[in-house]
């Protein structure tokens, strides 16, 4: 379910560019590769609760031991609404506020993500799902997902990428993986802004490693942005100001049966690098380290 509109919130998020890169570590410019770009440094992770808020009632735990370890369990009955969302990011100053990324920002970011719970089977497109984001300036915490959807009886345990920047890409369509509740994926994104024109986009690779397998998207080149957007945010980029981090959401769409769901992310692992450009034998040392 869409919840905000692209194109209504442009003018809002110029003018909340502002207080961005008021209070905040950023270059001046946030979307090329001119010097001076900034990557974040991360040492720390922000929770933001009820991002969608349909089940206000629910129950709703957390807990932030990041790197080791942020868990978000949330439970409710008789619930009609869409959806709950929590989400994660990625913080440069201990967990007070989240990370500014830039387009020219180099960055890989990890994590071993296990699903669990119970919610009503009837919902077989699936009750919960979470994953890894990178949200573009226009929406900042729901889109740019990295999913693993709920298995059954639950939900149909589709593992894939989409939303906000994201080029899209189906690890069940392309690998016929599917996830399983109660296990654990590795899941990582690698995002390599290369020169952000059209002829050398950035690009952002997917990988996953699940049940002893290792499977790989390939860098996969942004398309261009709209028009409007440059200046402030870029085109050929995640797009400024974006935050990086994890996402969990449910009962999406719930007859009113009762569900009960927690997502833990494990060894949460970030890896940055400010060189100007980021080229690929670089990347590819970096992406050894996280397997």
């Amino acid at each position: 379910m869409k919840r905000s509109s692209y194109s209504t919130l442009i003018f809002a998020a110029v003018l909340a560019l502002g207080l961005f890169a008021s209070g905040l570590a950023v270059a001046a410019d946030g979307r090329d590769c001119i010097s001076p770009v900034h990557t974040p440094i991360a040492n720390g992770a922000v929770i933001t609760t009820r991002v969608f808020n349909d089940c206000p009632g629910s129950n709703l735990s957390f807990g932030n031991n990041y790197p080791q370890n942020i868990w978000i369990q949330d439970s409710d009955v008789e619930c009609v609404g869409w959806a709950n969302l929590h989400v994660w990011s990625f913080s440069e100053d201990g967990g007070i506020t989240p990370a500014v990324f830039e387009n020219c920002s180099h960055y890989a970011f990890h994590a071993t993500l296990v699903l669990n719970g119970e919610g009503p089977p009837e919902n077989v497109v699936g009750v919960a799902e979470a994953g890894l984001r990178v949200s573009p300036w226009w929406s900042l915490d729901p889109d740019g997902r990295f999913m693993v959807r709920a298995g059954p009886p639950y939900g149909n345990g589709e593992i894939a990428c989409f939303g906000g920047r994201l080029p899209f890409y189906s690890f069940t369509v392309n690998h016929g993986v599917t996830y399983q509740n109660e296990t654990a994926i590795y899941m990582e994104i690698v995002y390599d802004p290369n020169s952000l024109t059209e002829a050398d986009p950035a690009t952002i690779t997917y990988n996953i490693s699940y049940l002893g397998v290792w499977y790989t998207s390939g860098p996969l080149p942004f398309d261009q942005g709209t028009l409007i957007e440059d200046p402030p945010h870029g085109l050929w980029g995640e797009l400024f100001p974006a935050r990086v981090g994890g996402y969990f959401q449910l009962p999406n769409n719930n007859s009113g049966g009762q569900w009960t769901w927690m997502a833990t992310w494990w060894n949460i692992g970030y890896q940055g690098d400010e060189a100007t450009p980021a080229s690929r034998s670089t990347w590819g040392q970096l992406k050894t380290l996280y397997r």
